[in-house]
C-alpha cells in the first residue's frame, strides 16, 4: 500500500493514500507537543469525525503531556466520501486497523514499531483500536477505549435504527452537516452495515486476548448503545485491562463526563509501566 502526504493551507491537512485501488484524501490535523512526548492518536465514533472531537483531543494532550494526531476515517468529515452505492462489508473496521491506519501513519511519516503510539478510541474507534493492538501488538503503547464494541446487542441494533428513522424524520441530518462534508456517506455508510443481517454476528472476542499493551476500558452506566458486558467481555480475555464505569453516562464519556474522563486518561497514560 503505497501513500503520500499532500500539503493544504487549511487548518486540516490532507494525506493521500493508496486505498483498495483507490486514491483516498484522509483529513488530519497534529496535536503538537515535544518531539520526545508520546503521540496520541484519536480513532472517532461511527458517526465521528475530526471536528466532532471539537477541543477533547487538545485538553487531553496538554493535560497528559502528549502530542496528538486527529484524523477523519475514509467517508466522514473532509476525508474521501464513499462511493455512490458503496457498501460497507462486516469487516469494515477490521480493514480500517489493518489497512487505512497504517497507510496513513506510513504517509505521515509514524514509524509506529518506532513511536509506538497510544490509541484513544471511541466507540466504533475503540474497536478500532483494539483490533490494531491486537493485530501489531509491538507498534502500541497502550490504549484507552469508551464504549467500545467487542460484538453485537439487540440494544446497539435497536439504538441504530431509532437513529435511521431520526435520520429520515427529524433535524439529524443538518446536524451532522456541521462535521461532515458529505453526511449521507457518513450516516448510510454506518447505519447499513450495522443494520445489516450478515452483521449480527459480528465479534472480535477472539482478538482481544492478542492484546499486550496497557489498555483502560471506559463506558457510561447509561450507554444506549451497548450493555457494560462489552467492557467486562474484555477483561474476562485482558488480565490487565482496568476499567472504569461512570455513572451519569451515556454512549459519549468524552462528552457526557469530560473531566472523569481526561483525569483517568490522564493517570493512565502516566502511570509507572513494570
Amino acid at each position: 500500500m503505497q501513500a503520500k502526504l499532500k500539503a493544504q493551507p487549511s487548518a486540516a491537512q490532507f494525506a493521500d493514500i493508496d486505498w483498495r485501488g483507490r486514491c483516498i484524501e484522509v483529513e488530519y490535523q497534529w496535536i503538537a507537543g515535544a518531539a520526545v512526548a508520546p503521540l496520541l492518536i484519536f480513532l472517532h465514533e461511527g458517526l465521528g469525525s475530526l471536528s466532532m472531537w471539537k477541543d477533547f483531543p487538545q485538553r487531553l494532550c496538554e493535560a497528559a503531556g502528549c502530542r496528538g494526531l486527529v484524523y477523519s476515517r475514509p467517508g466522514y468529515g473532509a476525508s474521501t466520501p464513499r462511493h455512490d452505492g458503496e457498501t460497507w462489508l462486516p469487516d469494515f473496521m477490521h480493514r480500517q486497523a489493518y489497512e487505512v491506519l497504517p497507510a496513513l501513519l506510513a504517509a505521515l511519516g509514524v514509524d509506529p514499531k518506532r513511536d509506538r503510539p497510544w490509541l484513544f478510541g471511541h466507540s466504533d474507534g475503540g474497536s478500532i483500536a483494539l483490533l490494531y493492538a491486537a493485530h501489531f501488538p509491538d507498534q502500541v503503547a497502550g490504549a484507552i477505549v469508551l464504549a467500545p464494541h467487542i460484538m453485537v446487542e439487540q440494544l446497539s441494533v435497536d439504538s441504530i435504527e431509532q437513529a435511521r428513522l431520526a435520520y429520515l424524520e427529524t433535524d439529524l441530518r443538518r446536524r451532522l452537516a456541521r462535521y461532515h462534508a458529505d453526511p449521507d456517506s457518513a450516516f448510510w455508510g454506518w447505519n447499513r452495515i450495522w443494520l445489516d443481517p450478515r452483521f449480527r454476528n459480528w465479534s472480535i472476542e477472539d482478538e482481544v486476548p492478542q492484546i499486550r499493551c496497557p489498555l483502560l476500558a471506559m463506558q457510561g452506566l447509561d450507554d444506549e448503545y451497548g450493555t457494560l458486558e462489552q467492557i467486562h467481555g474484555i477483561a474476562r480475555r485482558l488480565p490487565q485491562a482496568r476499567l472504569l464505569e461512570i455513572p451519569d453516562c451515556g454512549h459519549s464519556p468524552h462528552r457526557d463526563q469530560a473531566e472523569v474522563v481526561l483525569a483517568a486518561a490522564t493517570a493512565f497514560i502516566a502511570a509507572p509501566r513494570g
